[in-house]
């Protein structure tokens, strides 16, 4: 913006022509400046809470969905395999070892390393960010595998979100170090799947995207394939903000055989409360991934435990809605907060969200 402002006094009074012309080009000058302006504030404001990631993703012109082929069904007791068996019996997807780097964010510390996951299952392909605990690299721990947290940015939002926003890997850094927090694998994919500013809800929607196979199949496998991750539901925990805190209430609900205990941040029940959700503008789909109606419907009540948390208006009441309807081995507990629906209020809440989640799925002994 400054250099805009110095060129438009450079240029203002050497603007020749008629009048008319004069007074456009000086009218053009001031609308560029603000424009500018605008622009920078934006800027500014993404780069702090981060939350695009690319110009692709604020553009929409990012191709994340590569094909939404049919997604074959987890075999019953494959919660310790994301993938599953195929289809007519073949076996789960091949190992495939990624390729990790550093992220290139200054506001994301330089332990967090980033993969780019084509996603076997979903067609769905995207960045994946891993932060190791620091005891992963102990001579003690080399024999050990650890509990796993998928952490899910709100909408928009980015896979840097958490750690550098939230400050997630630095606040619970010393805190593993000290013992009061378990040694969590911290992963955090890309939920920014579609163009058009189109939330996927983090669900299988047909013939347009399966974000409910990437995040809690694709994923899982290749954390499973590549570190020594615990592949026991057990370990498995799934937290969110915002939208994303609606994911990770849902998908922990939905998926009990790969999560045991979901968090939520000021989130909500219904799809439709974002109102550029996918899964909001479809009645049938909006029914079925509210966790209140996942709850009722349950052939038998998930062995999921629930932390809600949120300020009355914003995620309260639908952690109470939840929790009237939850039967044993469900657990909810509800905490209410005061303060804005903003990433200073949830950065400040995630120390006591992982000593809550240490309790549930500590690591191995």
């Amino acid at each position: 913006m400054p250099i805009s402002i110095a060129v438009a006094l450079l240029l203002w009074g050497k603007v020749r022509g008629p009048r008319p012309v004069r007074i456009l080009s000086r009218l053009a000058m001031i609308l560029f400046c603000q424009v500018t302006a605008v622009l920078m504030v934006f800027v500014m404001v993404n780069n702090a809470n981060l939350i695009y990631g690319s110009w692709d993703d604020l553009l929409g012109t990012g191709k994340h969905v590569r094909a939404v082929p049919s997604v074959p069904p987890a075999e019953p007791g494959q919660g310790s395999q994301p993938g599953g068996t195929q289809a007519g019996g073949d076996a789960k997807p091949p190992k495939v070892t990624q390729q990790f780097r550093s992220v290139d964010d200054p506001k994301v510390p330089n332990d967090v390393q980033k993969t780019d996951l084509k996603g076997q299952l979903s067609g769905v392909d995207g960045e994946v960010l891993v932060w190791l605990p620091p005891q992963y690299h102990e001579p003690a721990y080399k024999d050990k595998k650890f509990p796993v947290v998928e952490l899910i940015p709100g909408f928009p939002g980015s896979s840097s979100t958490w750690y550098g926003t939230l400050k997630v890997s630095e606040q619970l850094k010393p805190l593993m170090q000290e013992g009061k927090v378990a040694p969590f694998i911290l992963v955090s994919p890309r939920t920014l799947l579609l163009g058009n500013s189109t939330d996927a809800g983090c669900t299988d929607v047909p013939n347009k995207v399966n974000a409910d196979t990437w995040l809690t199949r694709d994923v899982p496998q290749m954390v499973l394939d590549n570190f020594r991750a615990d592949a026991s539901p057990d370990r498995w925990a799934v937290a969110g903000y915002s939208a994303g805190a609606h994911c990770a209430t849902k998908l922990a609900l939905a998926h009990p055989n790969r999560y045991r205990a979901g968090v939520s941040l000021s989130g909500y029940n219904d799809p439709a409360t974002e109102k550029d959700s996918l899964v909001g503008k479809d009645a049938k789909l909006r029914e079925a991934n509210n966790p209140v109606n996942i709850v009722r419907t349950a052939a038998q009540p998930p062995k999921v435990a629930l932390y809600i948390s949120g300020n009355k208006g914003d995620g309260y009441e639908d952690g109470q809605a939840i929790a009237a309807v939850a039967k044993a081995p469900t657990t909810v507990q509800v905490q209410e907060t005061t303060g804005p629906h903003s990433s200073d209020v949830w950065k400040n809440m995630v120390p006591g969200v992982f000593q809550w989640l240490t309790g549930i799925i500590p690591a191995q002994p």
